[in-house]
């Protein structure tokens, strides 16, 4: 009922709703809504956002709840017309969230109803498993098809040790990609996972060629930045989430490099990553063996026997302790900030009713 075609896409055609990502799960939630707009977020500002119909962009204001970290670049919202304001956040059929960076204890999400996430890395000092397998962690508990995009080929002499090194990760890989993002007919492998109503992101380091790669899929120019030669590390160029139009049709966001991407609540994707030492798990002798020195470790003998890497054992542990920590942080958090609130409103509700409350009549004269 919502999906009417208006403004053109890069392509010259008309576009739906449909070609932005609307589908039959979004249309679902919609009953009542009639006098609603569906709109897509394409960015998210400390108060402000900007949504994305078939009509064009629209700023579009928020309540406070969503200021929390409420509203994510991806989402479907409904918009009330006569306002601009957001009304309600749509269910997503996905979320990539981390731990914000800092001290406190917060989530930040990425990015909302995304279809494949490209874990972009390049052929060179950049290159690291363990950060990789964060990502695909990340991936695999959201629902999202992983790809591992690999950049710079142009800059070693054989990249097939790479491809291999990243094929190895796992085998809920959706596609291992190596190329040279400034060769637009090697970007354009890419499409397999593009086109009308698909989402992709791209995630990675700065300076891995990120923004090269969008560029290249949308048809425009951002600023972008090479990677220093003697670290192989980069400058951040996209300092926030957006979403854009890809000229082939579909849609990409686009997030800043990451300098660390702290894991919570996903102990979904770290045994579906690590499905192979999962299952050992179940097979060990003691129900509460930690898998270290107990007699009767499956997980061990996998390791004596050479079937299990212990460094990748030890990955595994790692990213277990730091997502079993981060969410009960965050749950703790969560709570106190709750008791705040209960307590301010409490609070506010007894200024209100001494201010409204009538004097008491005084002592009757003899």
């Amino acid at each position: 009922m919502h999906d009417k075609p208006s403004s053109p896409d890069q392509s010259g055609s008309a576009l739906t709703l449909a070609d932005l990502g609307w589908s039959a799960h979004f249309e679902e939630h919609c009953e009542d809504a009639a006098a609603l707009s569906p709109m897509r977020i394409i960015s998210v500002q400390r108060a402000m956002a900007t949504g994305l119909d078939t009509a064009g962009e629209h700023p579009l204001g928020f309540p406070p709840e969503l200021r929390a970290g409420g509203l994510a670049v991806g989402d479907w919202v409904l918009v009330d017309p006569d306002t601009g304001r957001i009304v309600k956040v749509l269910d997503r059929l996905s979320l990539l969230s981390r731990r914000a960076a800092g001290v406190e204890a917060k989530p930040q999400l990425l990015a909302a109803n995304v279809d494949t996430l490209f874990i972009t890395t390049s052929c060179n000092a950049d290159f690291n498993p363990a950060r990789l397998e964060r990502y695909l962690v990340l991936a695999l508990d959201a629902g999202v098809a992983p790809v591992i995009v690999l950049t710079k080929t142009d800059q070693v002499e054989d990249p097939a040790t790479y491809i291999a090194q990243a094929s190895a990760l796992s085998d809920k890989l959706a596609g291992v990609i190596a190329l040279n993002a400034k060769d637009p007919a090697q970007v354009a492998r890419l499409s397999d996972w593009c086109g009308p109503g698909r989402t992709v992101a791209f995630v990675g380091s700065s300076g891995v060629g990120k923004s090269t790669l969008i560029n290249a899929l949308t048809g425009s120019v951002q600023a972008t930045a090479d990677m220093r030669q003697d670290d192989a590390k980069g400058r951040h160029t996209t300092t926030a989430r957006s979403l854009h139009l890809i000229a082939g049709g579909g849609l990409v966001i686009d997030m800043p490099g990451m300098r660390e991407l702290g894991l919570h609540d996903v102990a979904g994707g770290i045994a579906e990553l690590f499905e192979d030492i999962t299952l050992l798990t179940t097979q060990c002798k003691f129900r509460d063996c930690t898998h270290m020195a107990e007699p009767g470790c499956a997980v061990q003998a996998a390791v004596a026997e050479g079937d299990v890497d212990p460094a990748r054992l030890d990955r595994w542990r790692k990213l277990k302790s730091e997502d079993r920590m981060n969410t009960t942080s965050m749950t703790v958090s969560r709570r106190r900030a709750r008791a705040l609130s209960r307590a301010h409103k409490a609070e506010q509700d007894a200024n209100r009713n001494a201010k409204t409350a009538k004097p008491g009549k005084g002592p009757r004269k003899g």
